[in-house]
């Protein structure tokens, strides 16, 4: 009896378990604007120990609209489809990346970044049509609030006056422009996590 159950499980066709990827959504960032970033990052990185933070690379500058976390591959071609309808007709939109800031705050700051926003308040809705479109393809919560950013650096354990030194040098950064560009897509990223560090894949493109 137990031997023929053995047999007959054996002859189940089973089909591998599908695929899995961690994906992000995210407008690009023009190499003219990360230049200016980058020398951002410089900057600071001259007024702190080494290993003080983990620096974000000039090729994974971007700004995150969702992050998804991990969806089944084959889900990525309904996944595009829904972003795509969503974002289809928004137009083009004007943005700029001025001041510096830090989450949660000047006093802790665990992520540096760079803000991003737009005259007309046009990228808070299209943050909403890329959180709406994508919520049925992930399990990672939603944003309690949104604000448009890029992360230069995340610190790791901070003394006193290297967190001093980060405040002030924020604070001086308050009034700095960094450039405008006009984004007119955006990208379904995929980040692959390696001993090196993560890859970055774009694997689709979504005009706006």
């Amino acid at each position: 009896m137990v031997v023929g159950c053995f047999l007959s499980c054996r002859r189940l066709e089973l089909k591998p378990a599908p695929e899995v990827w961690r994906l992000f959504v995210a407008l690009p960032i023009p190499a003219d604007l990360r230049e200016g970033l980058v020398a951002a990052q410089r900057e600071l990185r001259a007024r702190l120990p080494p290993q003080v933070a983990a620096w974000t690379q000039a090729d994974k500058l971007h700004l995150t609209l969702r992050f998804l976390g991990s969806v089944s591959a084959d889900r990525v071609e309904a996944l595009c489809g829904r972003l795509q309808a969503a974002v289809a007709g928004f137009g083009a939109l004007p943005l700029r990346v001025e001041r510096l800031g830090c989450f949660p705050d000047l006093r802790f700051p665990r992520v540096v970044w760079a803000g991003v926003d737009d005259a007309e308040n046009r990228l808070p809705q299209l943050h909403r049509l890329v959180m709406d479109a994508t919520t049925p393809f992930t399990a990672e919560p939603a944003e309690e609030r949104f604000v448009g950013h890029v992360t230069l650096a995340r610190t790791k354990k901070l003394r006193p006056a290297e967190a001093a030194a980060i405040g002030g040098f924020v604070r001086g950064a308050a009034d700095r422009r960094f450039g405008v560009w006009a984004a007119t897509a955006v990208e379904l990223m995929r980040s692959e996590l390696r001993s090196s560090g993560s890859q970055h894949h774009r694997l689709a493109e979504l005009p706006l």
